[in-house]
C-alpha cells in the first residue's frame, strides 16, 4: 500500500469519470429538451449533411404543392368562365333554332336583339377573366413579344399602321412627311393586340434618312394590330415580333427539370372569345342566316368543348401531381425525421444511466479525496 498527497491519481481518475458522466448527461439534457439527435455538425456531420438536403426539398416540396393548388384555382376560375360561356351558346343555338322557323315571323329582330347581347357578354367574360392580374380567355395566356433582329426603320414621323397582320408575311411603312437636318435617330413603339388582350409594348431606336423612305417588321402570330408612335424617349434596338402561344410552366417539383414542371396551355390559338369561337352579330335577323348560324354555334359549342376538355385534363394531372407530392413530402419528413430526431424512449434510458453514474461518480471522488487523510495516522 502506497500513500501519495501530491498526485491523487484515484481523484483524478474519478474526477475523469465525473467529467464523462457530465458530457453525456448534458448531451441528453440537449436530445430530450430539443426532440434531435443531431443539434449540431459535431453530433454527426454526416447525418447534418444528409438530413439539412431533406430539410431543403421537402420545404421545396411544400412551396410546390402549394404551386399545384394555385395552378389549380386558376385552371377552375378559366373553367367556370367557359361554364359561363358555354351556357350562352346554348342559349344562342335556341334563338338560332326560334329564328330559323317561319314561326317567328317580326318577332325575328327581337330574337337578333338578345342574340347580340349574348355575343357581346361571351366577348366581356373572355377579356376580364383573369387570375392574379393575368388574362386567361383572350387569347394572352402564355404568348410573348420577344426583341430579335435586325431592324432599320427610315423615318421620323408621320408613320402609317397597319391592322390584320399576318403569320410570317413582312409589311412596309412609308414615311409621310420628315423635317430635313433634324434628328438621325427616332424611337418608336410596337404594341401587338391578339384576340382583345394588349401585350407589352416594345420600343426601339432606328436611323433617319430622309422622306419617302420605308421600313419593314415582320410579325409571326395571327391576328396582330400594329401602332407606330415617333414621340417616345427610351429605346432598344431590335425587331419585335409577336410570339406563338407556348404553355405556361408551373414548378411542381424541386429539381430545375422538365420532369419538376407541368405545362398548362389555355389556347392554342386565339381567345375563347367570339373571334376565336368565329361568331358575329346580326345572324339572327333572318330565317335563312339563322339557319346558317345554327352550324356556326355547333362549331364553337365543339371548340369550347375541346378547350374545356383540355382544362379538366390539366386539373386531373395536377391531382395527380398533388397526390404524389403529399406522398414525397411524408417520406421524406420520414426519412429525415430517422437521421436527425432523437429516439426519446431510448434517450431517456441514456439519460437514467447518466443520472447514475453522475451521483455514483460524484459519491467516488468524494471518497478519493478523502484517502489522502489516511496519511495523518502516520504522524501519531
Amino acid at each position: 500500500m502506497s500513500l501519495r498527497i501530491v498526485n491523487n491519481v484515484p481523484a483524478l481518475n474519478a474526477h475523469r469519470n465525473l467529467t464523462a458522466s457530465d458530457t453525456a448527461l448534458s448531451k441528453s439534457l440537449e436530445r430530450l429538451s430539443s426532440g434531435l439527435r443531431i443539434n449540431r455538425a459535431a453530433d454527426d456531420a454526416a447525418g447534418l449533411s444528409i438530413s439539412q438536403q431533406f430539410r431543403a426539398d421537402i420545404a421545396s416540396y411544400k412551396v410546390a404543392s402549394r404551386n399545384v393548388s394555385e395552378a389549380n384555382s386558376l385552371l377552375q376560375v378559366a373553367e367556370g368562365a367557359m361554364d359561363s360561356i358555354s351556357s350562352m351558346l346554348t342559349r344562342l343555338k335556341e334563338l338560332a333554332t326560334q329564328a330559323a322557323s317561319a314561326n317567328a315571323g317580326a318577332n325575328v329582330s327581337k330574337i337578333n336583339a338578345e342574340g347580340n347581347k349574348i355575343i357581346d357578354e361571351i366577348d366581356r367574360i373572355a377579356n376580364s377573366t383573369e387570375y392574379a392580374g393575368t388574362k386567361l380567355l383572350n387569347g394572352t395566356f402564355g404568348v410573348n413579344v420577344s426583341s430579335g433582329g435586325a431592324t432599320t426603320l427610315t423615318a421620323n414621323k408621320g408613320l402609317s399602321a397597319i391592322s390584320g397582320m399576318e403569320s410570317g408575311k413582312t409589311y412596309t411603312f412609308t414615311v409621310t412627311s420628315h423635317a430635313a437636318g433634324s434628328a438621325t435617330s427616332m424611337d418608336i413603339q410596337i404594341s401587338a393586340t391578339l384576340g382583345g388582350g394588349q401585350f407589352s409594348e416594345k420600343v426601339f431606336s432606328v436611323a433617319v434618312p430622309s422622306t419617302g423612305a420605308t421600313a419593314e417588321v415582320k410579325f409571326q402570330t395571327l391576328g396582330l394590330t400594329l401602332t407606330l408612335n415617333s414621340s417616345l424617349n427610351s429605346a432598344s434596338d431590335g425587331a419585335v415580333k409577336a410570339l406563338a402561344a407556348t404553355a405556361s410552366n408551373f414548378q411542381v417539383g424541386a429539381k430545375n427539370s422538365a420532369n419538376d414542371r407541368i405545362g398548362i396551355l389555355l389556347s392554342s390559338v386565339v381567345a375563347t372569345s367570339t373571334t376565336g369561337l368565329s361568331l358575329t352579330k346580326d345572324q339572327l335577323s333572318s330565317a335563312s342566316n339563322a339557319q346558317g348560324f345554327l352550324t356556326t354555334v355547333d362549331t364553337a359549342i365543339s371548340t369550347l368543348n375541346s378547350r374545356r376538355g383540355d382544362v379538366g385534363a390539366a386539373q386531373n394531372r395536377l391531382n395527380y401531381a398533388s397526390s404524389v407530392l403529399s406522398s414525397t413530402i411524408e417520406n421524406y419528413t420520414a426519412s429525415e425525421s430517422v437521421i436527425r430526431d432523437v429516439d426519446m424512449a431510448a434517450e431517456m434510458t441514456q439519460f437514467t444511466k447518466n443520472q447514475i453514474l453522475m451521483q455514483a461518480g460524484t459519491s467516488m471522488l468524494a471518497q478519493a479525496n478523502m484517502s489522502p487523510q489516511l496519511v495523518l495516522s502516520l504522524f501519531k
